[in-house]
């Protein structure tokens, strides 16, 4: 999934960054207040972790500027200002979530995933389509009980076609999905992906089709 990061704290800005790729989700890291803002206007995101505190254009600003436009995108928002009113006036200006500097990374990716659960309608972390389950808080998939032995990248890949059951997914849409702005993918590099990730998947009944001009679907039996 794509992530945007506003935090202009660079120790900070890096360890989230880094702990979100290693996931697998692509992340976008932006320090500014109003740059973000402006960035929020051309490029959809799953998530966005937003501060508070920012140059140029407070968190709030930001967070207020996003609603006001429409978008429902989930708000987690990372600040050191704890007072409840703090607290108080980030939900009501539309926030999804609040966490308090300094803060435990295991917990930043838990409520992140609760966001990103609840923005899907889902309940659980268990991904599920026929005999596959992907579970996003271990990092793991399985087919009929038996586990595959995947990258973070083609775990992603699965994760973002069994999300989308019964569509068709863009290349596109993928190489959106998986890189951020300051990466550089190669042109073939999403057939890669899927010719690998069907090798594994060869000997079960799970199977991704391709449908030129429209992109790959995960079909289960």
């Amino acid at each position: 999934m794509r992530i945007l990061l506003v935090e202009d704290t660079p120790e900070i800005g890096a360890a989230v960054t880094s702990r979100f790729e290693r996931i697998g989700y692509a992340v976008d890291w932006e320090k500014d207040g109003r740059t973000a803002s402006e960035l929020i206007e051309v490029q959809t995101y799953d998530l966005i972790v937003l501060d508070v505190m920012l140059p140029n254009m407070d968190g709030f600003a930001v967070l207020k500027h996003l609603r006001r436009r429409g978008l429902r995108t989930p708000v987690l928002v990372l600040t050191a200002r704890s007072a409840v009113d703090d607290r108080i006036g980030a939900l009501d200006l539309g926030a999804d979530d609040y966490l308090v500097k300094p803060f435990d990374y295991r917990e930043l990716e838990a409520r992140a995933r609760a966001l990103l659960r609840r923005a899907a309608g889902q309940s659980d972390n268990l991904l599920t389509l026929g005999p596959l389950v992907i579970d996003r808080a271990g990092r793991t998939a399985s087919v009929a009980g038996q586990p595959l032995d995947l990258t973070r990248r083609e775990l992603t890949v699965l994760e973002i076609l069994a999300a989308r059951p019964g569509r068709y997914v863009a290349k596109e849409e993928l190489i959106e999905q998986l890189f951020s702005f300051d990466q550089d993918p190669s042109p073939n590099a999403v057939e890669q992906f899927i010719t690998r990730l069907r090798r594994k998947l060869a000997a079960t009944s799970v199977e991704i089709k391709t449908e030129r001009g429209l992109g790959y679907q995960l079909q289960a039996s």
